[in-house]
């Protein structure tokens, strides 16, 4: 089976990331089977949430990881207009939920083990397989742990989001939160029995709006993002039952996408700091009034140097002078703060990811077959 054929069996698996990897999973394993590469899972809480770490090669330390994760974004609501999890063709593109964002990375890496395996290999190449990307990147967190614990830490990696063939090296962090706005029932002829929630509510999102604002106007400002500041913004907010009583409770969720240097635990203290006079005036009315904060997401930012042998690299096997940044995240922010030295660099256009018609370009998947192949002879086979 060659990237193609590959990439049409993985996305007639649904992995919207609320549903198990478990079945894609076996499947990888089954295919690693008929090649004796030898893997093992790792898994989360979560019955169904599977990793899985295949060792090309010889098994132990360093060598070369690839990386991709399995799971999806939902295509609800999304006007498709053909089926989201079967692989259609036209012009060159390759349509499919997944195709871009990134099963084809990990459809050319398993392509690529008959080739590799085949190689005289003096170092493991490392494949790693990961759940829950779109969510939380938890996935990416229990197999980079299981990986360490088992002392099979590769010495660089490569997630292979879309990027079109060109070097990250670096990209912003994402941290969400829900907080939860606790008022005091009442009906709505007589307000001042009740502790408005909705109305507390409003005032804290005035707040966060001039937080983003002053990220925009203060900076810090770090060239190459664009925009080149920390963004944030509430995206969900709901509250009240009836227009009758006063709101006893009201949600939102807060999300920030941190440029290097501005610290995720920083920004949420200063925003639990401006929060605090309508959390006090709450409280002051009742006990059982007040402001909760719940971490969701923590998104460490990726922050390669430019001049990392990494980076020099890549900067050759891609054929590219330049090594760029981007705003979105990914699972290469964890295995950086992990230790492992990690570059952003796949096939496809992140334009074309999370879409309705989400495609990818059969040329861009030639291009990673070729990629994968150079960059293993390059750092894992004998010369």
């Amino acid at each position: 089976m060659d990237t193609v054929a590959i990439l049409e069996k993985l996305v007639s698996f649904d992995t919207t990331s609320r549903n198990a990897t478990a079945p894609i999973i076996e499947w990888i394993e089954s295919w690693l089977d008929a090649h004796a590469v030898p893997h093992t899972r790792s898994h989360g809480p979560e019955d169904g949430k599977w990793n899985l770490h295949a060792i090309l090669g010889p098994v132990g330390r360093g060598g070369l990881a690839l990386s991709g994760h399995v799971d999806c974004v939902p295509v609800d609501g999304q006007d498709w207009s053909r089926d989201p999890f079967t692989l259609s063709e036209q012009d060159g593109k390759l349509f499919a939920r997944g195709s871009a964002d990134m099963k084809g990375f990990v459809a050319a890496m398993l392509a690529a083990v008959p080739t590799l395996s085949a190689l005289p290999l003096v170092k493991p190449v490392h494949l790693f397989f990961t759940f829950d990307e779109e969510i939380t990147c938890n996935g990416a967190r229990h197999l980079i742990e299981d990986v360490s614990a088992r002392d099979l830490m590769p010495d660089l990696c490569i997630v292979g989001e879309p990027t079109l063939i060109s070097p990250i090296i670096a990209h912003k962090g994402r941290f969400t939160i829900r907080v939860d706005v606790r008022g005091r029932p009442a009906h709505s002829s007589q307000p001042a029995l009740g502790a408005n929630a909705l109305h507390a509510m409003g005032r804290a999102i005035a707040e966060i709006a001039e937080m983003a604002e002053g990220f925009e106007r203060d900076g810090p400002h770090v060239a190459g993002f664009e925009p080149s500041h920390t963004t944030m913004q509430v995206g969900l907010a709901k509250g009240g039952s009836i227009l009758n009583i006063v709101p006893e409770h009201a949600t939102f969720e807060v999300e920030w996408r941190a440029v290097p240097g501005d610290d995720n635990e920083a920004i949420l203290a200063r925003l639990r700091h401006r929060l605090s006079p309508i959390d006090a005036a709450l409280r002051a009315l009742s006990p059982e009034c007040g402001i909760d904060y719940t971490p969701l997401v923590d998104l460490p930012p990726l922050d390669l140097a430019p001049d990392a042998p990494l980076v020099s690299l890549m900067q050759q096997i891609t054929g590219r002078n330049s090594a760029g940044y981007v705003s979105y995240g990914t699972e290469a922010g964890i295995y950086q703060q992990a230790g492992l030295p990690t570059i952003v660099c796949g096939p496809g256009d992140i334009a074309q990811a999370h879409k309705p018609d989400e495609w990818i370009a059969r040329d861009q998947l030639d291009r990673c077959d070729a990629m994968i192949e150079r960059l293993v002879r390059r750092v894992c086979a004998a010369s």
